[in-house]
Protein backbone atom coordinates (compact mmCIF):
# COMPACT_ATOMS: atom_id res chain seq x y z
CA UNK A 1 0.00 0.00 0.00
CA UNK A 2 1.36 3.72 -1.07
CA UNK A 3 2.29 5.71 2.37
CA UNK A 4 0.27 9.05 2.28
CA UNK A 5 1.93 12.38 3.37
CA UNK A 6 0.75 13.09 6.95
CA UNK A 7 -2.37 15.12 6.79
CA UNK A 8 -2.56 18.64 8.18
CA UNK A 9 -3.23 18.61 11.96
CA UNK A 10 -6.61 20.74 11.01
CA UNK A 11 -7.90 17.37 9.73
CA UNK A 12 -7.29 15.19 13.01
CA UNK A 13 -6.79 15.74 16.33
CA UNK A 14 -3.70 17.81 17.50
CA UNK A 15 -3.24 14.45 19.71
CA UNK A 16 -2.52 12.44 16.65
CA UNK A 17 0.35 14.50 15.80
CA UNK A 18 1.55 14.83 19.34
CA UNK A 19 5.42 14.51 19.84
CA UNK A 20 5.40 12.25 22.95
CA UNK A 21 2.83 9.76 21.40
CA UNK A 22 4.70 9.38 18.57
CA UNK A 23 7.70 8.71 20.10
CA UNK A 24 5.76 6.20 22.11
CA UNK A 25 4.58 4.30 18.71
CA UNK A 26 8.59 4.19 17.67
CA UNK A 27 9.76 2.97 20.68
CA UNK A 28 6.82 0.45 20.57
CA UNK A 29 8.48 -1.53 17.84
CA UNK A 30 5.36 -2.65 16.34
CA UNK A 31 4.93 -0.97 13.32
CA UNK A 32 5.45 -2.64 10.10
CA UNK A 33 6.32 -5.79 11.94
CA UNK A 34 4.61 -9.05 11.05
CA UNK A 35 1.63 -10.84 12.72
CA UNK A 36 2.44 -12.48 16.13
CA UNK A 37 0.47 -15.24 17.70
CA UNK A 38 -0.07 -13.03 21.02
CA UNK A 39 -1.94 -10.54 19.43
CA UNK A 40 -3.58 -12.50 17.35
CA UNK A 41 -5.09 -14.98 20.02
CA UNK A 42 -6.36 -12.38 21.92
CA UNK A 43 -7.88 -10.67 18.07
CA UNK A 44 -9.70 -14.59 17.89
CA UNK A 45 -10.84 -14.96 21.51
CA UNK A 46 -12.30 -11.26 20.86
CA UNK A 47 -14.49 -12.88 17.43
CA UNK A 48 -15.23 -15.54 19.75
CA UNK A 49 -16.64 -13.56 22.65
CA UNK A 50 -18.42 -10.71 20.37
CA UNK A 51 -19.57 -13.00 17.04
CA UNK A 52 -18.24 -10.35 15.10
CA UNK A 53 -16.65 -11.08 11.71
CA UNK A 54 -13.47 -9.20 12.03
CA UNK A 55 -10.92 -8.03 15.08
CA UNK A 56 -7.95 -6.36 14.68
CA UNK A 57 -5.22 -4.68 16.99
CA UNK A 58 -3.75 -1.16 15.29
CA UNK A 59 -0.85 0.79 15.96
CA UNK A 60 -1.31 4.32 13.67
CA UNK A 61 1.59 7.39 13.58
CA UNK A 62 1.09 10.60 12.02
CA UNK A 63 -0.08 9.18 8.35
CA UNK A 64 -1.38 5.45 9.21
CA UNK A 65 -2.98 2.98 10.96
CA UNK A 66 -1.23 -0.07 10.83
CA UNK A 67 -3.30 -3.37 11.60
CA UNK A 68 -0.63 -5.53 13.30
CA UNK A 69 -3.13 -8.00 14.08
CA UNK A 70 -5.83 -8.61 11.32
CA UNK A 71 -8.31 -11.42 11.79
CA UNK A 72 -11.18 -12.20 9.24
CA UNK A 73 -9.83 -10.04 6.49
CA UNK A 74 -7.92 -11.73 3.42
CA UNK A 75 -4.71 -11.96 4.61
CA UNK A 76 -3.47 -11.23 0.88
CA UNK A 77 -4.64 -7.49 1.34
CA UNK A 78 -2.85 -4.52 2.90
CA UNK A 79 -2.29 -4.16 6.36
CA UNK A 80 -2.87 -0.90 6.74
CA UNK A 81 -4.98 2.15 6.15
CA UNK A 82 -5.16 6.29 6.03
CA UNK A 83 -5.17 7.27 9.54
CA UNK A 84 -8.27 9.94 8.52
CA UNK A 85 -10.07 6.76 7.34
CA UNK A 86 -9.91 4.85 10.44
CA UNK A 87 -11.81 5.48 13.53
CA UNK A 88 -8.59 4.58 15.62
CA UNK A 89 -7.76 8.31 15.19
CA UNK A 90 -10.91 8.78 17.57
CA UNK A 91 -9.84 6.78 19.77
CA UNK A 92 -6.56 8.45 19.88
CA UNK A 93 -7.89 11.91 19.87
CA UNK A 94 -10.77 10.89 23.05
CA UNK A 95 -8.62 8.31 24.69
CA UNK A 96 -11.62 6.69 25.38
CA UNK A 97 -13.62 3.61 23.95
CA UNK A 98 -15.96 4.11 20.59
CA UNK A 99 -19.06 1.78 20.54
CA UNK A 100 -20.60 2.47 16.76
CA UNK A 101 -23.60 0.38 16.73
CA UNK A 102 -24.85 1.21 13.28
CA UNK A 103 -21.71 2.64 11.74
CA UNK A 104 -23.79 3.98 8.54
CA UNK A 105 -25.83 6.36 10.44
CA UNK A 106 -23.45 7.30 13.45
CA UNK A 107 -21.99 10.85 12.97
CA UNK A 108 -18.86 10.37 14.28
CA UNK A 109 -17.74 7.43 11.91
CA UNK A 110 -20.71 7.03 8.29
CA UNK A 111 -18.16 9.56 6.82
CA UNK A 112 -15.31 6.96 6.90
CA UNK A 113 -13.90 5.42 4.18
CA UNK A 114 -13.12 2.49 5.95
CA UNK A 115 -16.79 1.84 6.52
CA UNK A 116 -17.72 1.66 3.07
CA UNK A 117 -14.21 0.21 1.75
CA UNK A 118 -14.49 -2.75 4.70
CA UNK A 119 -18.29 -3.33 4.94
CA UNK A 120 -18.50 -1.71 8.57
CA UNK A 121 -22.16 -2.44 9.58
CA UNK A 122 -21.16 -2.18 13.65
CA UNK A 123 -18.04 -0.99 15.11
CA UNK A 124 -16.47 -1.43 18.72
CA UNK A 125 -12.89 -0.01 19.46
CA UNK A 126 -10.71 0.12 22.54
CA UNK A 127 -7.65 2.12 22.89
CA UNK A 128 -4.03 0.66 23.17
CA UNK A 129 -1.64 2.21 26.10
CA UNK A 130 2.02 2.81 25.97
CA UNK A 131 3.50 1.90 29.11
CA UNK A 132 3.77 5.74 29.74
CA UNK A 133 -0.41 6.00 29.35
CA UNK A 134 -0.14 7.46 25.30
CA UNK A 135 -2.66 5.67 22.90
CA UNK A 136 -0.86 3.58 19.75
CA UNK A 137 -3.84 2.18 18.48
CA UNK A 138 -6.99 0.34 19.36
CA UNK A 139 -8.33 -3.17 19.59
CA UNK A 140 -11.54 -3.31 17.96
CA UNK A 141 -14.39 -5.72 16.22
CA UNK A 142 -16.20 -5.12 13.10
CA UNK A 143 -19.19 -6.95 12.03
CA UNK A 144 -21.19 -6.52 8.60
CA UNK A 145 -24.52 -5.13 10.00
CA UNK A 146 -25.60 -2.61 12.69
CA UNK A 147 -25.96 -4.66 15.88
CA UNK A 148 -25.80 -4.28 19.74
CA UNK A 149 -22.84 -5.15 21.88
CA UNK A 150 -24.00 -6.45 25.04
CA UNK A 151 -22.09 -5.25 28.55
CA UNK A 152 -20.90 -8.44 28.96
CA UNK A 153 -19.53 -8.00 25.41
CA UNK A 154 -17.97 -4.72 25.72
CA UNK A 155 -16.25 -6.00 29.32
CA UNK A 156 -15.12 -8.55 28.05
CA UNK A 157 -13.45 -6.16 24.69
CA UNK A 158 -12.18 -4.05 27.36
CA UNK A 159 -10.42 -6.63 29.38
CA UNK A 160 -8.65 -7.99 26.25
CA UNK A 161 -7.65 -4.41 25.16
CA UNK A 162 -6.00 -4.05 28.69
CA UNK A 163 -4.31 -7.60 27.95
CA UNK A 164 -2.69 -5.83 24.78
CA UNK A 165 -1.86 -2.74 26.83
CA UNK A 166 0.19 -5.30 29.61
CA UNK A 167 1.48 -7.26 27.09
CA UNK A 168 3.41 -4.32 25.61
CA UNK A 169 4.04 -3.01 28.74
CA UNK A 170 5.79 -6.42 29.80
CA UNK A 171 8.17 -6.19 26.00
CA UNK A 172 8.78 -2.75 26.79
CA UNK A 173 9.87 -3.44 30.32
CA UNK A 174 12.12 -6.50 29.19
CA UNK A 175 13.69 -4.12 26.10
CA UNK A 176 14.77 -1.79 28.91
CA UNK A 177 15.98 -4.28 31.72
CA UNK A 178 18.36 -5.65 29.25
CA UNK A 179 19.60 -2.48 28.18
CA UNK A 180 20.37 -1.48 31.77
CA UNK A 181 21.55 -4.94 32.24
CA UNK A 182 18.88 -5.62 35.05
CA UNK A 183 16.46 -7.93 32.93
CA UNK A 184 15.33 -10.37 35.44
CA UNK A 185 14.68 -7.48 38.43
CA UNK A 186 13.15 -5.04 36.32
CA UNK A 187 10.71 -7.42 34.81
CA UNK A 188 10.05 -8.93 37.87
CA UNK A 189 8.43 -5.49 39.21
CA UNK A 190 6.67 -5.15 36.01
CA UNK A 191 5.26 -8.64 35.71
CA UNK A 192 4.69 -8.21 39.90
CA UNK A 193 2.23 -4.87 38.82
CA UNK A 194 0.90 -6.62 35.56
CA UNK A 195 -0.21 -9.89 37.18
CA UNK A 196 -1.52 -8.56 40.26
CA UNK A 197 -4.41 -6.24 41.56
CA UNK A 198 -2.60 -3.51 42.34
CA UNK A 199 -5.51 -2.95 45.23
CA UNK A 200 -8.43 -5.15 46.08
CA UNK A 201 -11.69 -3.72 44.61
CA UNK A 202 -14.73 -2.47 47.17
CA UNK A 203 -17.55 -5.23 46.89
CA UNK A 204 -20.30 -4.10 48.37
CA UNK A 205 -21.23 -5.79 52.19
CA UNK A 206 -17.92 -7.76 51.95
CA UNK A 207 -14.69 -6.88 53.80
CA UNK A 208 -12.05 -8.07 51.47
CA UNK A 209 -7.86 -8.34 51.27
CA UNK A 210 -5.33 -9.82 49.95
CA UNK A 211 -1.60 -10.80 50.23
CA UNK A 212 1.48 -12.18 48.30
CA UNK A 213 4.53 -13.26 50.26
CA UNK A 214 7.46 -13.99 47.89
CA UNK A 215 9.88 -16.43 48.58
CA UNK A 216 13.53 -16.72 49.90
CA UNK A 217 15.21 -16.32 46.56
CA UNK A 218 18.53 -14.25 46.59
CA UNK A 219 20.49 -14.34 44.22
CA UNK A 220 18.23 -17.29 42.51
CA UNK A 221 17.87 -15.60 38.58
CA UNK A 222 14.44 -15.39 37.66
CA UNK A 223 13.10 -16.53 40.61
CA UNK A 224 11.39 -13.43 41.54
CA UNK A 225 8.73 -13.81 39.07
CA UNK A 226 5.95 -14.61 40.31
CA UNK A 227 3.58 -17.87 39.35
CA UNK A 228 0.84 -17.75 42.63
CA UNK A 229 -1.97 -15.23 41.30
CA UNK A 230 -5.19 -14.01 42.78
CA UNK A 231 -8.16 -11.53 41.55
CA UNK A 232 -11.52 -10.55 42.85
CA UNK A 233 -13.73 -8.43 39.66
CA UNK A 234 -17.39 -7.98 39.58
CA UNK A 235 -18.53 -10.02 36.27
CA UNK A 236 -22.25 -8.76 35.43
CA UNK A 237 -24.81 -7.02 37.74
CA UNK A 238 -24.37 -7.35 40.93
CA UNK A 239 -22.24 -11.06 40.36
CA UNK A 240 -18.60 -11.51 41.72
CA UNK A 241 -15.38 -13.98 40.69
CA UNK A 242 -12.78 -14.72 42.89
CA UNK A 243 -9.97 -16.85 41.49
CA UNK A 244 -6.75 -18.06 43.37
CA UNK A 245 -3.77 -19.65 41.19
CA UNK A 246 -0.49 -21.29 41.11
CA UNK A 247 1.39 -22.07 38.42
CA UNK A 248 4.21 -24.78 38.18
CA UNK A 249 7.40 -23.50 39.12
CA UNK A 250 8.90 -19.12 38.60
CA UNK A 251 10.50 -17.20 36.11
CA UNK A 252 8.84 -16.11 32.38
CA UNK A 253 7.55 -18.97 31.51
CA UNK A 254 5.39 -19.21 34.58
CA UNK A 255 4.58 -15.71 34.06
CA UNK A 256 3.32 -16.39 30.74
CA UNK A 257 0.85 -19.10 32.05
CA UNK A 258 -0.25 -16.82 34.97
CA UNK A 259 -0.97 -13.88 32.52
CA UNK A 260 -2.92 -16.29 30.19
CA UNK A 261 -4.59 -17.46 33.23
CA UNK A 262 -6.02 -14.25 34.76
CA UNK A 263 -6.92 -12.41 31.83
CA UNK A 264 -8.46 -15.64 30.12
CA UNK A 265 -10.38 -16.14 33.21
CA UNK A 266 -11.58 -12.40 33.65
CA UNK A 267 -12.65 -12.62 29.92
CA UNK A 268 -14.46 -16.09 30.32
CA UNK A 269 -16.13 -15.32 33.83
CA UNK A 270 -18.46 -12.24 32.12
CA UNK A 271 -19.72 -14.52 29.76
CA UNK A 272 -20.32 -17.34 31.80
CA UNK A 273 -21.80 -17.77 35.70
CA UNK A 274 -20.47 -21.53 36.34
CA UNK A 275 -16.87 -22.03 37.71
CA UNK A 276 -16.41 -25.15 36.42
CA UNK A 277 -16.97 -23.78 32.62
CA UNK A 278 -14.57 -20.56 33.19
CA UNK A 279 -11.62 -23.25 34.10
CA UNK A 280 -12.76 -25.07 31.76
CA UNK A 281 -12.10 -22.13 29.13
CA UNK A 282 -9.00 -21.73 30.60
CA UNK A 283 -7.87 -25.48 29.51
CA UNK A 284 -8.57 -25.40 26.43
CA UNK A 285 -6.84 -21.41 26.03
CA UNK A 286 -3.64 -23.50 27.54
CA UNK A 287 -4.25 -25.90 25.10
CA UNK A 288 -4.83 -23.80 22.34
CA UNK A 289 -2.48 -21.20 22.90
CA UNK A 290 0.09 -23.44 24.52
CA UNK A 291 2.30 -20.52 25.92
CA UNK A 292 4.61 -22.98 27.90
CA UNK A 293 4.38 -26.41 29.17
CA UNK A 294 3.64 -25.62 32.99
CA UNK A 295 0.51 -26.25 34.24
CA UNK A 296 -1.40 -24.55 36.99
CA UNK A 297 -3.99 -25.43 39.92
CA UNK A 298 -6.45 -22.93 40.51
CA UNK A 299 -10.07 -22.13 43.14
CA UNK A 300 -13.06 -19.99 41.51
CA UNK A 301 -15.90 -18.80 43.17
CA UNK A 302 -18.57 -17.32 41.28
CA UNK A 303 -21.46 -15.49 43.64
CA UNK A 304 -23.90 -12.78 44.32
CA UNK A 305 -25.48 -11.38 46.89
CA UNK A 306 -28.43 -13.24 48.70
CA UNK A 307 -30.60 -12.63 51.41
CA UNK A 308 -29.10 -12.29 54.39
CA UNK A 309 -25.44 -12.97 53.04
CA UNK A 310 -24.10 -14.60 49.74
CA UNK A 311 -24.70 -17.42 47.83
CA UNK A 312 -22.44 -18.94 45.22
CA UNK A 313 -20.41 -21.73 43.75
CA UNK A 314 -17.18 -23.32 43.99
CA UNK A 315 -14.76 -25.43 41.55
CA UNK A 316 -11.17 -26.36 41.77
CA UNK A 317 -8.68 -27.83 39.60
CA UNK A 318 -6.25 -29.64 42.06
CA UNK A 319 -5.63 -26.39 44.43
CA UNK A 320 -6.06 -26.60 47.93
CA UNK A 321 -9.19 -26.84 49.43
CA UNK A 322 -10.98 -23.39 50.38
CA UNK A 323 -11.64 -22.70 54.15
CA UNK A 324 -14.86 -21.36 55.46
CA UNK A 325 -14.37 -19.23 59.16
CA UNK A 326 -18.30 -19.18 60.24
CA UNK A 327 -19.69 -16.30 62.17
CA UNK A 328 -19.05 -18.84 65.51
CA UNK A 329 -15.18 -19.35 64.92
CA UNK A 330 -16.00 -23.16 63.50
CA UNK A 331 -13.80 -23.93 60.18
CA UNK A 332 -14.87 -26.03 57.24
CA UNK A 333 -13.01 -26.97 54.69
CA UNK A 334 -15.13 -26.04 50.84
CA UNK A 335 -13.73 -28.65 48.26
CA UNK A 336 -14.62 -29.85 44.78
CA UNK A 337 -12.18 -32.26 43.84
CA UNK A 338 -10.69 -31.07 40.15
CA UNK A 339 -7.73 -32.29 37.99
CA UNK A 340 -4.72 -30.03 38.03
CA UNK A 341 -4.75 -27.92 34.52
CA UNK A 342 -2.33 -28.76 31.89
CA UNK A 343 -1.39 -27.59 28.76
CA UNK A 344 0.13 -31.38 28.05
CA UNK A 345 -3.64 -33.47 28.64
CA UNK A 346 -6.63 -32.65 27.51
CA UNK A 347 -9.74 -33.37 29.95
CA UNK A 348 -13.12 -32.69 29.64
CA UNK A 349 -15.44 -30.74 31.49
CA UNK A 350 -16.53 -33.43 33.58
CA UNK A 351 -13.20 -33.65 35.39
CA UNK A 352 -14.11 -30.29 36.90
CA UNK A 353 -16.71 -30.37 40.35
CA UNK A 354 -18.36 -27.67 41.59
CA UNK A 355 -20.05 -26.86 45.13
CA UNK A 356 -22.43 -24.99 46.14
CA UNK A 357 -21.85 -22.53 49.50
CA UNK A 358 -23.46 -19.73 51.31
CA UNK A 359 -21.94 -17.34 53.65
CA UNK A 360 -23.76 -15.14 56.28
CA UNK A 361 -23.02 -11.80 58.11
CA UNK A 362 -20.34 -12.59 60.10
CA UNK A 363 -19.03 -15.80 57.27
CA UNK A 364 -15.28 -15.43 55.52
CA UNK A 365 -14.32 -17.66 52.64
CA UNK A 366 -10.69 -17.77 52.92
CA UNK A 367 -8.42 -18.88 49.05
CA UNK A 368 -4.57 -19.57 49.40
CA UNK A 369 -2.01 -21.68 47.35
CA UNK A 370 -0.01 -24.38 48.91
CA UNK A 371 2.79 -21.44 49.83
CA UNK A 372 1.14 -21.56 53.48
CA UNK A 373 0.31 -24.71 53.89
CA UNK A 374 3.82 -26.34 52.99
CA UNK A 375 5.92 -23.83 55.16
CA UNK A 376 8.36 -25.41 57.27
CA UNK A 377 11.88 -24.64 58.77
CA UNK A 378 14.66 -24.68 55.78
CA UNK A 379 12.07 -26.71 54.14
CA UNK A 380 13.29 -29.62 56.79
CA UNK A 381 10.81 -31.36 58.95
CA UNK A 382 6.68 -31.46 58.67
CA UNK A 383 4.86 -29.11 56.99
CA UNK A 384 2.29 -26.45 58.68
CA UNK A 385 -0.25 -28.47 56.65
CA UNK A 386 -4.21 -27.74 56.19
CA UNK A 387 -4.76 -28.56 59.95
CA UNK A 388 -2.45 -25.64 61.51
CA UNK A 389 -3.96 -23.37 58.95
CA UNK A 390 -7.50 -23.99 60.07
CA UNK A 391 -6.56 -24.22 63.47
CA UNK A 392 -4.90 -21.26 62.74
CA UNK A 393 -7.83 -19.31 61.05
CA UNK A 394 -10.18 -20.42 63.56
CA UNK A 395 -8.28 -18.30 66.26
CA UNK A 396 -8.85 -15.05 63.93
CA UNK A 397 -12.41 -15.31 64.93
CA UNK A 398 -13.89 -11.75 64.92
CA UNK A 399 -11.16 -10.15 62.93
CA UNK A 400 -11.32 -8.33 59.85
CA UNK A 401 -10.19 -9.58 56.44
CA UNK A 402 -6.74 -7.75 56.57
CA UNK A 403 -6.00 -8.89 60.59
CA UNK A 404 -6.80 -12.07 60.12
CA UNK A 405 -4.41 -12.71 57.17
CA UNK A 406 -1.96 -10.71 58.90
CA UNK A 407 -2.95 -13.57 61.74
CA UNK A 408 -2.09 -16.42 59.30
CA UNK A 409 0.85 -15.00 57.78
CA UNK A 410 2.59 -14.48 61.06
CA UNK A 411 1.55 -17.89 62.22
CA UNK A 412 3.21 -20.01 59.04
CA UNK A 413 5.96 -17.33 59.58
CA UNK A 414 6.99 -18.28 62.81
CA UNK A 415 5.84 -22.01 62.29
CA UNK A 416 9.07 -21.87 59.40
CA UNK A 417 11.51 -20.14 61.31
CA UNK A 418 11.05 -16.72 59.24
CA UNK A 419 12.11 -19.07 56.22
CA UNK A 420 9.84 -19.09 52.90
CA UNK A 421 10.38 -21.65 50.45
CA UNK A 422 7.51 -21.14 47.89
CA UNK A 423 5.69 -17.91 47.29
CA UNK A 424 1.92 -17.64 48.99
CA UNK A 425 -0.90 -16.17 47.87
CA UNK A 426 -3.94 -15.44 50.18
CA UNK A 427 -7.27 -13.81 50.01
CA UNK A 428 -10.26 -13.37 52.77
CA UNK A 429 -13.68 -12.51 51.78
CA UNK A 430 -15.09 -11.67 55.11
CA UNK A 431 -19.30 -11.10 54.91
CA UNK A 432 -19.89 -7.55 57.14
CA UNK A 433 -22.25 -8.11 59.70
CA UNK A 434 -25.74 -6.09 59.04
CA UNK A 435 -26.25 -3.20 61.41
CA UNK A 436 -28.24 -5.15 64.06
CA UNK A 437 -25.73 -8.15 64.54
CA UNK A 438 -23.00 -5.71 65.83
Amino acid sequence: MVKKAIPPAGELPQAVFDPERLAAVTASGLLDTAAEGTFDDLARLALAVTGTRMAFFTVADGRRSYWKSAIGIDPTAGRENDIRDSPCHILIGTGEPLIAENAVTDPRIKDLAAVGALGIGAWAGYPVLSPDGQVLGGFCVVDDASRPFTEPQREALRILARSVTSEIALRQALHDARTAGDASSALARTLQDSLLPPRMPIAPGMDVAAVHLPADTTGVAGADVVGDFYDLFRTRGKAWCAVMGDVCGKGIDAAKVTALARYTIRAEATQHARPSLVLHRLHEAMLEQRVSDRFLTAALATFRPSGDGISGHYASAGHPPALIRRANGTVEPLDAAGILLSPLMRLGREHLKETAFHLKPGDALLLYTDGITEARDCGQGPMFGEDRLAQSLAATHGAGATDTLARLSKDAARYAGGHAVDDTALMLLHVTPRPADL
